[in-house]
């Protein structure tokens, strides 16, 4: 019956009149419920036992308030401290070695990194000290440079070296698609194995790649000079 889809209306509507986000889907699930024949108690044993199965899609917001806390009291301040007093650190090889460490973490099956738990709060303010320490002040060119190559190592290093880990998600999920498709012979130890020569070329371009971004900043450094 049509009626059971008023969840859905509830919904849209909700959404196009801007009420609560959270309220307007409870509210939806519960009307559904009822419409379907559900007992209030049936309805909240339902929605609780659906919270508590998939709660872990929800941690990065414990993240946010976190990162959040850290930049206020000067975590990226110090970050930038830190890297000024390596006299021979560059922009460069600050993300070297944040995709070296990212792409290893990623092979073990580390959960470490991340664009807004990582990359923002830390490595972002760590090469840019390592650019200030170097020609005195950058600009904006060169800050979009710098935080380009910080999102491109994590990328990559995630990315390339996660499925060098036998039980790890892509690779269960390559060898089960490969065995429904009549690949037999395929296990995750030979995914594992041919995964490890993809991580290593993807780290040495990726170490090209940023000795390759030092030039640019030399470059972009050279502009600000002559003008």
């Amino acid at each position: 019956m049509l009626i059971k889809l008023i969840g859905v209306l509830i919904v849209v509507v909700g959404l196009i009149l801007k009420f609560d986000t959270i309220a307007t889907v409870v509210l939806a699930g519960i009307v559904t419920g009822l419409v379907g024949g559900m007992n209030i108690m049936d309805i909240l044993t339902t929605l609780g036992n659906s919270f508590v199965s998939q709660r872990t899609a929800t941690l990065f917001v414990l993240t946010l308030p976190a990162i959040g806390i850290c930049e206020r009291f000067g975590l990226k301040e110090k970050a930038i401290d830190f890297i000024r007093s390596i006299k021979s650190a560059t922009a460069g090889r600050v993300i070297i070695v944040y995709e070296a460490i990212r792409t290893l973490a990623s092979a073990f099956s580390i959960r470490l990194g991340g664009h807004p738990q990582f990359v923002r709060p830390v490595v972002v303010p760590m090469a840019e000290g390592a650019a200030v320490a170097k020609y005195g002040e950058i600009n904006d060119q060169m800050s979009d440079i710098i935080r380009g190559g910080s999102a491109a190592a994590e990328n990559y290093g995630n990315f390339f070296a996660q499925n060098c880990f036998m039980g790890s998600s892509g690779t269960l999920l390559i060898v089960s698609t490969l065995v429904g498709l009549g690949f037999e012979e395929v296990n995750a130890l030979n995914v594992a194995k041919w995964s490890i020569p993809v991580a290593v070329i993807s780290m040495v371009l990726g170490f090209a790649r940023n000795i390759w971004l030092d030039k640019q900043l030399d470059k972009e450094a050279a502009k600000g000079g002559n003008r």
